[in-house]
């Protein structure tokens, strides 16, 4: 789902200007899906990675794109290289270490969104067979060590190179070697857009446990069920994790604003080129500019763009802390958060069930989730038996929408896998490492099991 300003030249001058995005961006009416599923290219002879340039290169899927499917070219700055490609409402970008993004288009139910990703599948299958790729989409990168990793030639991505090692051991990590699914929703107002960032704040380490799937770093198991989640425990403290500013039931788009305004910057764009003001909070460009540049709104949706919370409040609200899944559980990601966010009986019931969660145990949970996954107890009892419970309440929210597919199947079908796995306490980590474990060839298994395209479900 796009983010889009409509004055962005205009000169930042009251709070009013800040707030503004969230105030065009609310509708009594819209409930729309969005869903952003991160994946590697991997050469199935070798394992190594697909670069950006070269015979068999990122920029030849761009190319066989634009020619055979009508995806136009974007270019950061006029001139400068393909950073990404873009058709109707729907995005293909480039991650930091060339991960491709896919960002379907905002669609009204499940079905639409996973019809959209089939067609973007078959999309890429023929250029990927001829080039001997495979397509993977888990939480870290399984064989990869951080230095055969290329860069993603992105204005951003350079100075977040240099600056987020300063801030962190992992930054690198993150940019390179991570992949996530995450998804958009709307919001009415302002009381409904903070009442779901509260819930999908308290949920997001739960959720983290559920799409747990980042079990091996470098051809190794690591020990854990996600590497993606341990890794943004330490990246950068002031721009990730659960903003404790907007737990307060009381708390405003006003609050998330004055959060942003304390993180960081990493630069800002004039003239088609880059000014570096790293490591200058957004709140002290305003007071006091930076080399006699003054910011503008385009620049306030830029930094929006760099915060890193568990959930994000934008245009749309963005929930961000599960790992990249195989094909068969990349919806039920969105299917699960749709079925909570969007049925106002199962988001009151939930809402209630964690009402008197604490950001500490929360942030506990959070830091324990990626080596435990769903065995990590909270007041007392794993995780998988409050996934249970979450599972089923958004199941139930989904069949209160109604929405069916040519199958006849409602939206549910899309937690059926995720929801059986629960059921048995299990993450997509340790069904891949059953799997991978019972084979001969540690890459051919994992190529086999953690592959994108993987029978989406119907």
């Amino acid at each position: 789902m796009a983010n889009v300003s409509s004055n962005g030249d205009q000169l930042i001058r009251t709070y009013e200007d800040l707030l503004r995005v969230f105030e065009e961006a609310q509708d009594p009416n819209r409930q729309y899906i969005g869903i952003e599923v991160e994946k590697w290219a991997i050469f199935v002879n070798t394992g190594g990675p697909l670069p950006y340039r070269g015979a068999a290169s990122i920029l030849t899927i761009f190319e066989v794109l634009q020619a055979e499917y009508g995806w136009q070219p974007i270019y950061e700055v006029e001139g400068g290289p393909l950073i990404a490609l873009k058709r109707g409402d729907a995005y293909i970008t480039l991650e930091p270490g060339a991960q491709l993004e896919w960002s379907g288009a905002a669609c009204c139910g499940l079905h639409q969104v996973a019809e959209e990703m089939r067609v973007h599948m078959r999309e890429l299958e023929p250029i990927s067979s001829k080039m001997g790729i495979a397509w993977l989409s888990l939480g870290f990168h399984p064989f990869a060590e951080r230095e055969q990793l290329g860069w993603a030639p992105k204005m951003r991505y350079e100075v977040m190179r240099n600056y987020l090692p300063t801030r962190g051991k992992h930054g690198l990590d993150m940019m390179l070697r991570t992949c996530a699914v995450q998804a958009n929703y709307d919001y009415r107002n302002e009381e409904d857009a903070m009442r779901k960032l509260r819930l999908a704040l308290k949920l997001a380490p739960l959720i983290s446990a559920i799409f747990a799937n980042s079990p091996w770093v470098e051809g190794e198991a690591w020990g854990g069920m996600s590497l993606r989640s341990k890794v943004w425990l330490d990246v950068d403290c002031a721009r990730t994790g659960l903003i404790p500013q907007v737990w307060d039931p009381r708390s405003r788009w006003m609050d998330y604003v004055q959060w942003a305004l304390d993180v960081p910057m990493f630069m800002f764009i004039r003239n088609g080129k880059q000014v570096n003001n790293a490591g200058q909070t957004f709140r002290n460009f305003w007071k006091d500019g930076w080399q006699g540049h003054r910011p503008v709104c385009a620049d306030w949706i830029a930094h929006l763009n760099t915060l890193f919370p568990e959930v994000r409040l934008k245009r749309t609200l963005e929930v961000r802390s599960a790992d990249a899944q195989a094909g068969r559980y990349t919806c039920a990601l969105p299917a699960l958060w749709t079925g909570i966010l969007y049925d106002p009986r199962a988001f009151e019931e939930i809402e209630e069930w964690c009402a008197d969660w604490t950001l500490e145990e929360v942030d506990q949970m959070r830091r324990k989730v990626g080596e435990e996954g769903l065995q990590q107890l909270f007041r007392g009892r794993p995780l998988y038996q409050w996934a249970e419970k979450l599972v089923y309440v958004a199941q139930e929210g989904l069949a209160r929408r109604g929405q069916h597919n040519a199958e006849g199947n409602d939206e549910r079908v899309y937690l059926k896998g995720i929801s059986e796995l629960v059921s048995r306490g299990l993450t997509p980590a340790q069904e891949m490492m059953a799997f991978v474990n019972s084979a001969s060839s540690f890459r051919e298994a994992v190529l086999t099991c953690a592959d994108v395209h993987e029978r989406l479900a119907r």
